[in-house]
């Protein structure tokens, strides 16, 4: 079954049908987790950096941040039987979508480098990326083989 990941949402599944799927990662993040061994996979799609930007938001909506929706995507893969050594970790995303001067916050960059830092606190690092440029992607994550696809414009490439 195909299942859209939205904007500051996420979805974890166990179903070997599934197929995880977010579309319009431009400075967001689409963050794939998957475990091979309990075949669990998860999809993060994170808009900002950090919960600190809007604590209250981020209590009521941990997904739309990197560092929150990271936790939380590990915490409920666990949950439903994963083990955080063995997960492989896919992104993509963080393109600039504003040019020169206007592209002052960097929020693709940021949500790039808060990424980094979450998954080092966890003990893992990135297996496949896909990051920056100014294109928009979308991100499929096939839940029964651990497959990671991407499609930017007229390009379609596996990660």
């Amino acid at each position: 079954m195909r299942h859209i990941v939205g904007i500051g949402d996420m979805r974890i599944s166990n179903d070997t049908s599934d197929l995880l799927v977010t579309h319009g990662l431009g400075s967001c993040l689409g963050i794939v987790a998957y475990d091979p061994v309990a075949r669990i996979g998860g999809l993060l799609h994170a808009m900002l950096p950090t919960a600190t930007l809007n604590p209250e938001k981020a209590r009521l909506r941990p997904f739309m941040f990197v560092d929150t929706g990271v936790r939380e995507l590990l915490r409920q893969m666990v949950a439903l039987g994963a083990t955080v050594r063995r997960m492989k970790v896919k992104v993509a995303g963080g393109a600039s979508m504003q040019t020169g001067e206007q592209d002052r916050l960097a929020v693709g960059k940021r949500n790039y480098l808060m990424l980094k830092k979450a998954l080092w606190q966890h003990d893992l690092l990135l297996d496949a990326e896909d990051v920056g440029g100014s294109s928009p992607r979308t991100l499929y994550l096939e839940v029964g083989t651990g497959q990671v696809r991407l499609s930017s414009l007229d390009q379609h490439k596996s990660l």
